[in-house]
């Protein structure tokens, strides 16, 4: 399987990453917000997970046993459809990487890539566009450890729910998370690659401390490492990644609650945080998001 094969397989869920290596438990937070006769619960996912990792509670199974319907980020994300989009939107082969980009950036392009263990080097990274590029070096050493998306919280959860013939939908597709990195203004994703060769060296840092905010519930400390540096460090990108897609969510969310019955939302934990979360959303529509302890 090539590098790029492998990277398909895993493109859309960087867009909400959070891995867990070594964590044993984990705690994550649950809101449930109720309109008429309709329940809501939103949790905070990772989308890798180690196997032994316990992540479940008893609060959390009697949600998820009340309800009916299960929404996800995506239902549409198997290696080939992703695979065959990032193919499609992530390539440029008239114009290489390095025509893109500057001295500088060549001299971290190289670096990361010997790192991150991409076979080829830098010359891997050659026909992709920048946003590809960029993600490609946020994934890659995930890969290289052997990190299977197939243990994370979402894929768990759908497991669970099509095993007990509940329906399972999506709040966006594969091709939608993909083009919000495909469409972006040249400037914005060069902006992108930069901003994953600047943090490259201190990632699993970061990382680490995100896995323990994750693992204690600590919405507040998420919000501050991943929202609002985002937020700070890029405006646009945060606004295109989180602030717009939890202002769609919200209204979707919204408009599912105006029929009865019980729902279970999952999506990356970074969504629930900062103050553009879909708590915020739902709650400027008028629902009210309630954490339970």
């Amino acid at each position: 399987m090539t590098l790029l094969q492998r990277f398909a397989r895993f493109a859309v869920l960087a867009l909400s990453l959070l891995a867990l290596p070594g964590v044993t438990l984990a705690q994550p937070a649950l809101w449930v917000a109720q309109s008429g006769e309709s329940t809501l619960y939103l949790f905070g996912t990772v989308h890798l997970l180690p196997d032994h990792t316990d992540w479940r509670s008893k609060q959390l199974d009697k949600a998820l046993d009340a309800s009916q319907t299960l929404y996800i980020e995506l239902t549409d994300d198997n290696q080939a459809n992703v695979q065959m989009l990032a193919l499609k939107y992530g390539l440029d082969l008239s114009r290489p990487l390095s025509s893109k980009v500057n001295a500088a950036d060549m001299t971290r392009l190289q670096r990361a890539a010997q790192v991150a263990g991409l076979p080829g080097g830098e010359a891997t990274l050659e026909p992709m566009r920048p946003w590809l590029a960029g993600l490609t070096l946020s994934v890659a050493p995930l890969l290289k450890a052997g990190m299977d998306p197939n243990s994370g919280v979402d894929k768990q959860l759908k497991a669970q729910f099509e095993k007990a013939g509940k329906p399972v939908k999506g709040l966006e597709t594969s091709e939608q998370q993909i083009r919000f990195f495909a469409d972006m203004p040249p400037a914005m994703e060069l902006a992108f690659l930069r901003s994953v060769l600047k943090d490259f060296g201190s990632a699993k840092k970061d990382l680490n401390e995100l896995i323990g905010y994750w693992q204690n519930g600590n919405v507040d400390a998420i919000a501050q490492k991943a929202d609002l540096k985002l937020r700070k460090d890029d405006p646009a990108l945060y606004k295109r990644l989180i602030a717009d897609r939890n202002a769609r969510w919200g209204e979707k969310l919204h408009t599912i609650m105006q029929t009865p019955g019980v729902y279970f939302v999952a999506v990356g934990a970074a969504h629930l945080a900062g103050p553009d979360s879909v708590q915020k959303q739902l709650a400027a529509l008028g629902i009210q998001a309630k954490r339970l302890p």
